[in-house]
């Protein structure tokens, strides 16, 4: 005699039960390893990994116990409805992430096994084509550049020349007094056409009579980890 999982009036051969729980437990896995493997970021998170997995095996859950019966998903997705997620994702990426985890559950939840499979794959290859290749990305080789000058026009405009024959473009963010108006602090915020334009740069002030407090701080680290 075949088992069988019943509610109500529907019936699910627990095989089939098992077979939706252990595919949305294999390809979240995989969805998981995926993002592991591209990670780029500061912040990594084993329970966000570990949610992905744990996520899809509750979706497959629902989705079998929904069934067919509208009845029972009112009633599901109201009760669900108490529930106050309060966990933030700062990247937009995890995010899709837990959706593709979810929606293989789902898929994996309905039977719909070849969805689920073709799903999985597509979404892992789409992920590793965007590891490996540029899109997306934009270089700006930005810096902050701070030193303070001799309060006479000749230092003055020996610095905007040597800017405007180095840099791509430069803004002038803060100018006030110091040492008693003998000298001038300069903050300019500018953009190279290379990144080892920097050092072309320094050396250049660097020849400017007077100058002193002279620091760069690239921020290009800061634009895209």
């Amino acid at each position: 005699m075949q088992t069988l999982l019943s509610y109500g009036f529907e019936q699910i051969e627990w095989q089939v039960a098992l077979l939706s729980f252990l595919l949305a437990f294999i390809l979240s896995t995989v969805i998981a390893f995926t993002y592991e493997r591209t990670f780029r970021g500061l912040s990594y998170s084993r329970g966000l990994v570990q949610s992905m997995i744990l996520g899809s095996i509750v979706s497959c859950l629902l989705m079998i116990s929904i069934g067919d019966n509208i009845a029972r998903g009112i009633g599901i997705v109201g009760s669900l409805a108490i529930i106050r997620f309060r966990t933030n994702l700062r990247d937009p990426r995890d995010l899709i992430f837990v959706f593709a985890s979810l929606g293989i559950g789902v898929a994996a939840g309905v039977q719909s096994y070849a969805t689920a499979g073709i799903g999985t794959l597509v979404f892992c290859i789409a992920v590793l084509a965007l590891y490996v290749s540029p899109f997306g990305s934009r270089r700006k080789h930005d810096g902050l550049l701070r030193f303070q000058i001799p309060a006479e026009a000749g230092a003055s405009q020996q610095v905007t020349t040597i800017l405007q024959q180095i840099t791509r473009h430069f803004v002038l963010v803060t100018l006030r007094d110091v040492a008693q108006g003998e000298y001038q602090d300069y903050a300019y915020q500018v953009k190279l056409r290379r990144s080892e334009d920097n050092q072309q740069l320094i050396r250049e002030l660097n020849q400017v009579k007077g100058i002193r407090g002279l620091s760069y701080t690239n921020q290009e680290a800061t634009v895209e980890v």
